[in-house]
């Protein structure tokens, strides 16, 4: 019986390996750009990192709901190396400690705020709102905050007033990319792009409500006009300008690239 035991034992460590539980993530081999092509790349399913990552020669991408299930992917073993905005990507090497980003960031891109293709005057009220407040130093001292200072609620003191003369406006958000947008324990949403958003509601006397989907919902929320606006860290490409209008770019950022550490 205790042979017959131990050969199940040992059949079950085999399977374990093989499965890729229970063993040590392999070393890696992603040292510069050059070494993406033919590899596993773990990417968030709709973002500008899957457009990205599909057209690397030969390249294997596993898309996820969740960008931080794509670095824990990684850590696993199951991809080689992640592609992601470089704010989130900072926040989970920060978290997680045993991944790293590659020196050399893979594309740069320009954020903007998703709006229907039929609401001309929101688009041009937004675009106004959004030069006054990046003229008046709003926008940087907002990013700055979450981003070099660790802001972890808000960096924005507004959306104060009983009652807003333009009614609401709705922001729809995927809430798993900080420090643009997360949610905290009790469901509120917040980040970045929150607080950017109740700046530009301020500007345009309108109450700001927030709601969390499935990043591959957003454009197609504000194109069926279930929402008014799309705001999640979302690059301007000319794929989603078939769908909607985009502002003016309210933020600049970088794709990079997430490797395991083998020094940690």
């Amino acid at each position: 019986m205790k042979k017959k035991n131990s050969i199940i034992i040992t059949l079950l460590c085999i399977v374990l390996l093989f499965s890729g539980c229970g063993g040590k993530a392999p070393k890696n081999t992603i040292h510069s750009l050059d070494d993406l092509k033919g590899k596993k790349i773990g990417v968030q399913l709709k973002t500008t990192g899957d457009i990205y990552s599909s057209d690397i020669e030969n390249a294997k991408v596993q898309r996820f709901n969740k960008g931080r299930d794509a670095v824990v992917a990684l850590r696993d073993g199951v991809v080689d190396a992640v592609m992601l905005d470089d704010a989130p990507a900072n926040v989970f090497v920060e978290e997680f400690g045993d991944v790293k980003l590659l020196d050399e960031p893979y594309a740069e891109e320009e954020y903007g705020i998703a709006v229907n293709k039929k609401n001309a005057e929101l688009l041009n009220n937004i675009n106004a709102a959004l030069k006054k407040l990046k003229s008046n130093g709003t926008i940087d001292q907002i990013a700055d905050a979450w981003i070099k200072d660790g802001e972890t609620e808000s960096a924005y003191d507004g959306q104060n007033k009983t009652s807003y003369a333009n009614g609401t406006l709705l922001m729809v958000t995927n809430a798993e990319f900080p420090p643009y947008e997360s949610q905290t324990e009790d469901g509120g949403i917040i980040g970045i792009d929150v607080d950017i958003m109740k700046a530009i509601c301020d500007e345009l006397d309108m109450q700001l409500q927030v709601e969390h989907t499935a990043f591959d919902s957003l454009i197609a929320s504000v194109e069926r006009e279930t929402a008014d606006v799309a705001v999640a860290a979302m690059t301007i490409t000319d794929e989603r300008l078939k769908q909607v209008n985009f502002s003016d770019t309210y933020m600049t950022a970088k794709q990079v690239i997430i490797v395991r550490d083998d020094d940690k």
